[in-house]
């Protein structure tokens, strides 16, 4: 193995390793709801939880590492105000969702669904996670906050996912998280899905307005790819 490509498997380790671990915990969560780790369901979750996060960020740890480097940074002196906001509303929800579920599907049966909403659940998981992962393969702007990249060449991009709706990477999420409540099971948590998706709606309409006003390009783009969200509809 060459000097230079060891560091890079090094690191494509560190950060899958890193990965595992956040996805793990994450998912405890939702057991800490449920209150026991009797739970089917809950193993299904949380084995394909782990699973596609460590197959996307290895795919785009590959293909994009200047992209995986720079969402690592988080928040930015320039990251926009109304995204700082959104992080505020949105962290607390994110963090919460698993716990409600576990507390709602299994400790409390307070809205708990059927069996057959599991297989459904996963489609829509896994068809969010390649949808997102397919985002980050081609834009190497996919930063995790709003900011236009002037040190980093922020150019429009219109590939992949993008020819469909100009933010695919949240339509991924927003298919994803209703996912997570079919497949654990828990009505409760389509209540946080809700309030979440208005947060992400909320975001798309203030960071379009943002790129169209300060992205060279970004209003020509936005005549071709007409949806800022969801094919069809907005």
């Amino acid at each position: 193995m060459s000097e230079i490509a060891r560091p890079a498997t090094s690191l494509l380790a560190v950060r899958l390793g890193r990965t595992a671990l956040g996805a793990s915990i994450y998912t405890a969560l939702a057991f800490a709801g449920a209150g026991t780790l009797d739970w089917p369901r809950g193993w299904i979750y949380a084995g394909a939880f782990v699973a596609v996060s460590i197959a996307g960020s290895a795919a785009a740890q590959l293909a994009n590492p200047e992209l995986m480097a720079a969402r690592a940074k988080g928040m930015r002196g320039d990251t926009k105000r109304f995204d700082r906001l959104f992080y505020a509303g949105f962290l607390p929800l994110i963090t919460s969702y698993p716990l409600v579920a576990g507390l709602d599907a299994i400790r409390f049966g307070w809205a708990p669904l059927p069996g057959w909403t599991v297989a459904p659940g996963l489609l829509l998981f896994v068809a969010g996670s390649v949808l997102s992962t397919w985002t980050l393969l081609v834009n190497n702007h996919a930063e995790s906050t709003v900011r236009i990249q002037s040190d980093r060449a922020h150019t429009v991009v219109r590939d992949g996912p993008y020819g469909l709706v100009r933010h695919p990477m949240y339509l991924g999420t927003l298919l994803g998280l209703p996912g997570t409540a079919l497949i654990l099971g828990s009505a409760w948590a389509l209540v946080a899905v809700a309030l979440i998706t208005a947060l992400f709606t909320w975001r798309t309409a203030q960071e379009d307005r943002a790129l169209q006003q300060e992205l060279p390009g970004y209003t020509n783009y936005a005549s071709v790819t007409r949806y800022r969200l969801l094919p069809g509809v907005w």
